[in-house]
């Protein structure tokens, strides 16, 4: 059974997904394990140590469960490209549900993002460390350390594309965003072009370093331990430049949605 297939396993021309045997579920839980341990590794090694990744593999299967019931190909898209969002909303949803992340760290990151938008506002350009860290009225290295604490949050919120904008469709995350030709029609399909556009322009604008860790950790899918050996930083460093990026990257996004609420 290949990636690209249509229809269900052992290419049984079906109308639909829906009501697929048990065993035709298992096997398509067994061949798209390995995809739901690696996206399960990648979330993980972003977060705190008491984060059970058994949890995320767990919430992950049922993501793919919830991909094959809910897949609909005559939509136009991969099943894999499908598969992958569904399993990592269901991760996620599986990390909210567990409110990992302290108040008073989500406090600060949304302080950060607030601050990141008005001085690129007042600016004309993303702000730099010394820039942001003068506005803050502290030290770099104290405002590396607080990119450092709310690193375990620095993903662009999956929640920012469940706008009452999308009219009821699949969003998109990051990293379909980010994706190849393929992932990009597969947007075009769940009707996300113009949040994807707004995205691409926001990513375009940001500083070359944080530009192009964006695009190897989220595009040719690098570590950050390997984006540090490739751009000759400390893994830690890498960290914080991708921390900073996302927090611009979701500021850009709140201002789009902003704009797209109804006016009362």
């Amino acid at each position: 059974m290949s990636e690209t297939q249509t229809y269900g396993p052992g290419g049984v021309d079906k109308p639909s997904w829906r009501g697929l045997s048990m065993a035709d579920k298992t096997q398509y839980v067994e061949q798209y394990s390995p995809l739901i341990k690696y996206l399960a590794d990648r979330l993980a090694s972003r977060l705190p140590g008491h984060i059970i990744k058994d949890d995320l593999i767990s919430a992950g299967v049922l993501g793919l469960i919830d991909a094959i019931d809910r897949f609909e190909p005559d939509r136009g898209i991969m099943f894999k490209t499908y598969a992958e969002f569904r399993i990592k909303g269901a991760m996620i949803d599986e990390l909210r549900s567990l409110d990992w992340v302290p108040r008073s760290v989500r406090k600060k990151a949304t302080e950060l993002e607030r601050l990141f938008r008005k001085l690129e506002q007042e600016l004309g350009h993303p702000p730099t460390d010394e820039e942001a860290a003068e506005a803050m009225g502290i030290a770099v290295p104290a405002y590396l350390k607080l990119l450092d604490e709310v690193s375990a949050i620095n993903m662009v919120d999956i929640e920012a594309f469940r706008s009452e904008g999308s009219s009821g469709r699949e969003p998109a995350d990051v990293y379909e965003i980010l994706a190849d030709e393929n992932g990009v029609d597969a947007l075009a399909a769940i009707g996300q072009q113009e949040a994807r556009q707004v995205l691409v322009e926001a990513i375009e604008a940001l500083p070359e370093k944080e530009r192009l860790v964006v695009t190897l950790y989220y595009h040719e899918e690098l570590t950050m331990k390997e984006i540090g050996q490739v751009m000759g930083y400390t893994e830690s460093r890498i960290s914080q430049i991708h921390t900073k990026s996302m927090l611009k990257l979701r500021g850009r996004l709140a201002d789009y949605f902003d704009k797209k609420k109804p006016q009362p």
